[in-house]
């Protein structure tokens, strides 16, 4: 059979924009082409073969097999189908699908003899037509689960890192957020209830999830701006102390979009964990509170010791005494009578913090409720 010459320039034309523009490889797409080219041939040898309509009373319809082995050679210049058929001395009607005569066999190759599979040229006079309809199709198709593959791969990896986008809008339900390839979701509930973010403003923010949509639609991404390991991610991206090991985040507690007491350690005494974060002249802790729009951020030493701990924790507010209660975890702060709205913090903001810090219930009492033992 004589190979029909298709034109496929503009197949062709289309695998190279889709490659140089969707980073889509050519092996996947052809692979992909020649698969679908491959169900189509079956599908349009069956059709052309076995539907030929009511035979008439002398007439025996035969059902010709379809090739089960069937391989399509893809070129700039053409496209090919090819059965591979089993030779043989004599076939059936019905078997010219599967099988070819030792005769036809020994015209595409001397060597053939009965037993032998060969590959068969069986392109059909039409398939220029169904490849272009099939290449079209199947192109779009693997271009749509290409890119969700791609974009979920990119940003699965990045759950609980920070990534760039800009506001592209606001809505009830959260701020869509343009990361370029994709689009992702900052909830209500993980968005900074003090900020407005204004379209075009380019914020950052933590990948809190990716999930795989079904269907065509691009992978659903999930950001938040509230977390408190946003605040965590953002100092070990600022500080070198942390990338190297040096110094280590404890704990973090927040009230986004008001105030952050961040606990800091350092594995060499050589080093000031909270002068590493804040840095000289507070050049590393700034850029992190002008993301944040102006958030306070206390940062304070961990140690080991519950009492110190909880001391620092409290500060700046100075302290008398302290008592702890290890069965109950409670601890009883004593500051002057001066300086009890300071330790306990507007609408309690700092003993509240203070207490999610370090995970002790912190009462605070003044010298002068001590001394006269009158519970708050």
């Amino acid at each position: 059979m004589k190979s029909e010459k298709i034109s496929s320039k503009e197949l062709f034309n289309a695998i190279d924009q889709i490659y140089q523009e969707k980073g889509i490889t050519k092996e996947y797409l052809i692979d992909s082409l020649k698969t679908a080219l491959k169900a189509a041939y079956k599908k349009d040898f069956e059709n052309t073969h076995n539907n030929n309509g009511e035979n008439s009373e002398n007439e025996t319809k035969v059902n010709v097999i379809v090739p089960e082995e069937v391989d399509v050679d893809i070129t700039e210049q053409a496209i090919k189908v090819y059965a591979v058929k089993e030779v043989c001395e004599e076939i059936l009607p019905e078997e010219v699908g599967i099988k070819i005569s030792l005769d036809d066999a020994k015209k595409i190759t001397k060597k053939a003899k009965v037993g032998d599979k060969i590959k068969v040229e069986v392109t059909p006079k039409n398939f220029g037509r169904i490849a272009a309809s099939t290449g079209k199709q199947i192109l779009v198709q693997k271009i749509v689960e290409a890119e969700k593959d791609l974009v979920y791969t990119q940003y699965a990896d990045k759950v609980g890192q920070i990534i760039t986008g800009t506001v592209q809008k606001t809505e009830k339900f959260g701020v869509i957020v343009d990361l370029g390839r994709v689009e992702a979701l900052i909830p209500a509930n993980e968005q900074i209830k003090t900020e407005k973010l204004q379209p075009h403003q380019k914020i950052k923010a933590l990948v809190l999830n990716v999930v795989n949509e079904s269907g065509n639609s691009l992978p659903k991404i999930t950001l938040s701006r509230k977390s408190p390991n946003f605040v965590r991610k953002l100092f070990e991206n600022e500080v070198p102390e942390i990338m190297d090991g040096i110094v280590e985040i404890k704990d973090i507690a927040r009230e986004a979009g008001s105030r952050t007491k961040i606990s800091v350690w350092s594995n060499d005494e050589n080093v000031d964990p909270v002068g590493s974060l804040v840095g000289k002249k507070g050049m590393r802790i700034q850029p992190i509170i002008d993301e944040l729009n102006g958030e306070k951020i206390d940062v304070i030493p961990y140690s080991d010791d519950i009492p110190s701990y909880i001391i620092n924790a409290i500060s700046p507010a100075p302290i008398l005494a302290i008592d702890i209660n290890d069965e109950e975890k409670i601890a009883t702060v004593v500051v002057p009578d001066d300086a009890l709205v300071f330790a306990i913090g507007a609408g309690g903001q700092n003993v509240r913090l203070a207490a999610i810090l370090t995970g002790w219930k912190i009462d605070i009492k003044t010298e002068t409720q001590i001394k006269e033992n009158v519970v708050e």
